[in-house]
């Protein structure tokens, strides 16, 4: 590798994962080939390191995919590391290709004054008196013109469907498709070749795969439950190494593509006994001291039950300890957080003047779940917070598919994990008494802890209860307490006694009295 790989959440799987010969069987073995860092982030983790030198990666999906993106990130990563690159378009216009990049963040005007970047135009051309519908010989002539005139190291390809659509049979197609690999591989140039594919499946129906490049990457664009999804897969890598299966991807302003590797995950995070408050001191009492540092705190409950008021005592609580904590609402405005906070006695503005709170307040619908991740990562990298929590994770479910809300959980999980963050998530339950959300069963055996709020009709009067339903590796308070939600925020008075079936909603009188 020429370089540190980009990792996405930070550390692997493979790190203290071995065998007893020290050998981990959930990573491939490394291999010995030279790579280019393409400087997508998470794909290059993905690949082990970024695509072969020397060699021809095609890049294939439907309409919207990013296919044109991937193609520029490769270059633009070249041109940040000082290697020039060769941008041979086919059928958009140099012009157009440089306003578009640009608004990733990209300088291409300023690249191509420094020799760093060359625009070539492979649109179709044709030879009067010849039987062939395109001029391979010119194209191959003007790349030829560019590589003497940059000497470049990378080439991008975009879209070969434009020159292909010239040629008739499926065999005059991989023809030149491998004359022109074996030109490109000849001048030592890592090329990227992008084809546009069919909508649904992202597969080529000619065989280009097995017959022309030596790697393959695919691209989708599919629709699922009405909500767009793009996700991403090394189909193959020709003597190298490389991770399987499709991860979920997002093209975003300033970064361009950006690739969630779910498969690697760090699972060699070292654990604290430390103890924090969670702002309130009866419910310390009931985890037996507080929560764990490093742990990741559920709390369930039905609309009004109390979730976001352990959430503005949680996030008060590190204020008292003079840390900065950090809240994504996708529920409620930032105005309206400040102004409930005001009511149970904490003071939101006076925390956000000393830096140590800061609050991000959006509709779960204006991006997709890939969006909402790189941002909370973003944020947490900005400000460093030591305590994170997210009300809700049920806004969030909604935008987008039952699998994706999962692989997002799992990749947060793990970011929060190696980042050793206290962090609270909350719930909505779908009923008001009993029940239990579907966001609830999605992240439960990814939280330590989880405190469930509940409704119960107790001799015709609504009532509060609270329970610590789990916290990994410490002892904890197993009965239902009642609280009360005042002024002074959440006051725990006590066990219920005399009644059960609180948590399934069907509350009935014991021989033990009445409460």
């Amino acid at each position: 590798m020429t370089d540190a790989v980009d990792d996405f959440p930070r550390g692997t799987l493979a790190d203290d994962l071995g065998t007893a010969d020290g050998a981990n069987p959930f990573v491939p073995a490394p291999d010995t080939m030279p790579r280019l860092l393409t400087g997508i982030r998470g794909f290059d983790q993905v690949t082990l390191g970024g695509v072969p030198a020397g060699r021809s990666t095609l890049v294939t999906g439907p309409a919207g995919s990013g296919k044109t993106v991937m193609a520029g990130q490769f270059l633009a990563e070249g041109a940040r590391r000082g290697e020039p690159g060769v941008f041979v378009t086919f059928e958009e216009s140099a012009d157009d290709l440089r306003r578009n990049l640009q608004t990733l963040g990209w300088p291409i005007a300023e690249w191509e004054a420094q020799e760093l970047w060359r625009f070539v135009d492979g649109s179709p051309v044709t030879v009067e008196g010849s039987s062939e519908p395109y001029n391979f010989d010119a194209l191959l002539a003007q790349i030829g013109h560019a590589v003497d005139h940059t000497a470049p190291q990378r080439i991008s390809l975009d879209s070969l469907n434009v020159m292909l659509g010239q040629l008739e049979s499926p065999a005059l197609v991989r023809y030149h498709l491998r004359r022109l690999a074996m030109e490109l591989r000849r001048v030592g140039l890592t090329s990227i070749m992008t084809l546009e594919s069919d909508a649904t499946t992202a597969r080529l129906n000619a065989g280009f795969e097995q017959f022309v490049a030596d790697n393959v990457v695919l691209l989708r664009n599919s629709l699922e439950d009405e909500k767009r999804r793009r996700t991403i897969e090394v189909l193959k890598m020709r003597g190298a190494m490389h991770r399987k299966g499709e991860y979920p991807f997002t093209v975003l302003p300033g970064q361009g593509l950006v690739v969630i590797p779910l498969s690697v995950l760090d699972l060699s995070t070292r654990s604290t006994d430390t103890r924090i408050s969670s702002g309130n001191k009866a419910l310390d009492e009931l985890c037996h001291g507080g929560l764990f540092r490093d742990s990741i705190v559920l709390v369930s409950g039905a609309t009004g039950s109390g979730k976001t008021l352990m959430v503005t005592e949680f996030l008060a609580g590190a204020a008292e300890n003079g840390e900065r904590a950090l809240l994504f609402a996708f529920e409620e405005s930032r105005e309206q957080i400040f102004r409930n906070a005001r009511g149970w006695g904490k003071d939101f503005a006076a925390m956000e003047e000393k830096g140590l709170l800061k609050v991000i307040s959006t509709y779960p619908e204006v991006a997709a779940l890939e969006d909402h991740l790189v941002e909370i990562t973003r944020a947490i990298e900005a400000f460093r917070p030591a305590r994170l929590a997210i009300d809700s994770l049920s806004a969030l479910e909604r935008s987008g598919t039952n699998k994706g809300f999962r692989e997002f959980l799992i990749v947060l999980s793990a970011y929060i994990k190696a980042e050793q963050l206290s962090t609270l998530f909350t719930a909505t339950s779908p009923s008001l008494i009993g029940g239990s959300s579907v966001t609830e069963g999605h992240v439960s055996a990814l939280t330590d802890s989880i405190i469930l709020l509940r409704y119960a009709e107790v001799d015709g009067e609504v009532r509060r209860g609270l329970t610590v339903l789990k916290m990994r590796g410490s002892a904890h308070d197993k009965r239902i307490h009642e609280f009360t939600i005042g002024e002074d925020g959440m006051r725990i008075i006590g066990p219920f006694r005399g009644v059960a079936g609180i948590l399934s909603g069907h509350v009935f009188a014991t021989d033990s009295g009445r409460s």
